[in-house]
């Protein structure tokens, strides 16, 4: 998407405090539907991260697979929950928690570390015209093609029988 600085920098801006504040709610809910809404509205925004990035085909990827299919199986599966399962057994601070957030905390401020430390003058960013842009685009397309049909194929068949399987389950535990 070719946008100017000063328009780019505000959707930039939006996108990352609807990133902070869904990901807050995908921690902070303690309902799981509205837990698992928020985690929808992660992976939409970083969908259009991708489509910032000028990176169409993994926006869509990341669109259909994860929002599509994951998020929504997971909602599906938080439904077919009983609402007394998950609210009975609620502490509000335990051990796990405390060393969960140390560690977390301790990983934050290491990547802050990093991130300022490491020189970035080395990296070079390179225009190319829209042309070369879609011949490449489609050339990486058809690799990932390629290589889903011929090297990752038995994963890749793994991974549609075990959706499969679980949609299965998930129909037989509903009509029970």
């Amino acid at each position: 998407m070719d946008l100017t600085g000063p328009i780019h920098d505000i959707l930039v801006v939006f996108l990352g405090l609807a990133l902070i504040l869904g990901s807050l709610g995908v921690v902070l809910f303690t309902n799981p539907i509205y837990s698992a809404f928020s985690l929808g509205l992660v992976l939409v925004c970083i969908s259009l991260f991708y489509i910032l990035l000028n990176s169409y085909f993994v926006a869509a990827a990341q669109l259909l697979i994860y929002v599509g299919a994951i998020n929504v199986l997971i909602i599906f599966a938080v439904m077919f929950m009983k609402g007394s399962e998950y609210s009975n057994d609620f502490y509000l601070w335990t051990v796990g928690d405390g060393v969960t957030s140390l560690v977390c905390t301790s990983i934050l401020f290491l990547l802050i570390t990093t991130i300022s430390d490491t020189s970035w003058y080395g990296i070079i960013w390179t225009t190319k015209s829209n042309h070369i842009i879609e011949q490449d685009l489609i050339s990486n397309v058809q690799q990932i093609g390629i290589h889903l049909s011929t090297d990752f194929f038995l994963p890749f068949e793994l991974i549609s029988i075990i959706l499969l399987v679980a949609l299965i389950g998930a129909i037989t535990m509903a009509r029970q």
